[in-house]
């Protein structure tokens, strides 16, 4: 009895140092988690692409007016000190959940510190910048592999002239007209919400604003400010296909990015009071997840031939547009989406100075079958967000490799469905996806 006892008493004794140990790292990391807030925001008053979001307390913003120089060394050396501490507390933890948190942010800080040495004209090759940014390496491809996809998509286009050419004759005739641009999106994102929340219980007060600007390097943003609310802005400077309002509605909106940070909100910030999630550095292992669930998220709303379809049936009526010839564009379009990691390319070569302006618009043009104006804005955007291209293209297989492989193929929709939300709801980097992934 006596054994059983001090058994006992000792089981008790060992729970409550560890409920203590807990509660101590616990604090440990909201204490780091609210100086890593700081330092990002700190940041963000001298790089203004560096916060893409941040809905934590004002009391966390800087106090000071910035100083006229960029406070390099100092940023590094704070970023260095948190890694530092996370490192320990990982190490130390006996908590798998603080262990994860802590294992996410000091990826975050790596890229804080790649950020702002980029920020300084301090360059690192390109697959160096994209790991220590996106916690990712995207594949390389040479010239031969887009000349062999293009010929193959040589094959199934109609009429006579060059690939672009005819392309670009194609692509004409699913035109969204500019008096129908509004209907046509409000329409599209209204079906990707009806369906996204058919299996997602969003936050009850989640709104959205629509927008349309001009003269940007990209196609479509959001803009999510915090309290479930998201402002999605549309370039209407660039030709607008019928296909795009499908893409722009799921990426933007449902299921991409508004309700991707909308989740975060919910479940990490307001839930469960991670203060670290309140800020989304846009140059970090976080927009990877982003972007890529962003992209994959299409399939998942309009599965299989769903997006063909309801293009047909409604965007295309609605747009006042033919839908002869639909079946032979979606086709197209499929082989065209695999000559996507030519943007790369583009990228890698602009980045290191192994390719001019001049050859960036040509690969652009003859691989992506971009229209001139379109590789001029890609390549405005490759000036400006660098290595960030890999995001979309390589970020979208990552995570769709990663759902297929837990099960989330084509044959399971509700766990597809329910797969994704996890990955929406959580801290995740690509490190993780690809070592579950295998």
């Amino acid at each position: 009895m006596k054994k059983c006892i001090t058994l006992f008493l000792s089981v008790i004794l060992f729970a409550c140092s560890s409920s203590s140990e807990n509660e101590d790292d616990k604090a440990k990391l909201g204490t780091i988690g609210k100086e890593y807030v700081k330092l990002g925001l700190a940041i963000g008053a001298y790089d203004t692409d560096f916060v893409d979001a941040y809905y934590g307390p004002d009391s966390l913003k800087p106090s000071e007016s910035k100083s006229d120089t960029f406070p390099k060394a100092a940023f590094l050396s704070r970023a260095a000190a948190l890694k530092a501490q996370l490192q320990a507390l990982q190490k130390g933890t006996t908590n798998d959940t603080i262990a994860a948190r802590a294992d996410w942010l000091i990826y975050q800080l790596t890229a804080f510190e790649r950020r702002i040495k980029v920020f300084t004209q301090d360059f690192a090759p390109f697959d160096t910048e994209s790991k220590e940014l996106f916690d990712a390496t995207a594949p390389v491809f040479n010239e031969k592999h887009f000349q062999d996809l293009i010929s193959k998509l040589d094959r199934v286009l109609p009429g006579k002239g060059s690939i672009q050419e005819r392309y670009q004759k194609m692509a004409g005739r699913f035109l969204i007209p500019k008096d129908k641009i509004d209907t046509v999106f409000q329409t599209a994102i209204a079906e990707a919400r009806r369906r996204t929340l058919a299996h997602y219980k969003l936050p009850e007060n989640e709104t959205f604003e629509l927008e349309y600007v001009t003269d940007k390097p990209w196609s479509g943003y959001n803009w999510y400010k915090g309290n479930f609310h998201s402002l999605i802005q549309i370039n209407i400077s660039q030709p607008i296909f019928i296909e795009r309002a499908i893409d722009l509605a799921c990426h933007e909106g449902y299921p991409g990015h508004h309700v991707y940070n909308a989740l975060l909100e919910k479940n990490l910030f307001r839930d469960k009071g991670w203060l670290e999630v309140s800020l989304y550095p846009l140059f970090s292992p976080q927009s990877l997840i982003a972007e890529g669930s962003a992209n994959y998220g299409i399939s998942i709303a309009f599965p299989g031939k769903e997006q063909e379809q309801f293009c047909k049936n409604v965007l295309l009526p609605v747009a006042g547009l033919d839908t002869a010839g639909t079946s032979a564009y979606f086709n197209a379009l499929s082989l065209k989406s695999r000559l996507g990691y030519a943007r790369n390319e583009v990228a890698r070569g602009l980045l290191a100075g192994t390719m001019d302006e001049k050859e960036a618009q040509r690969w652009l043009e003859a691989y992506c079958l971009l229209p001139p104006k379109g590789a001029t804005d890609y390549i405005r955007f490759i000036r400006k967000y660098r290595s960030y291209v890999i995001n979309y293209n390589y970020g979208q297989d990552i995570v769709k490799n990663y759902i297929e492989s837990q099960g989330g193929t084509a044959n399971a929709p509700e766990l597809r469905w329910k797969l994704f939300q996890t990955l929406l709801s959580n801290q995740m980097r690509a490190g993780r996806l690809l070592e579950k992934t295998k």
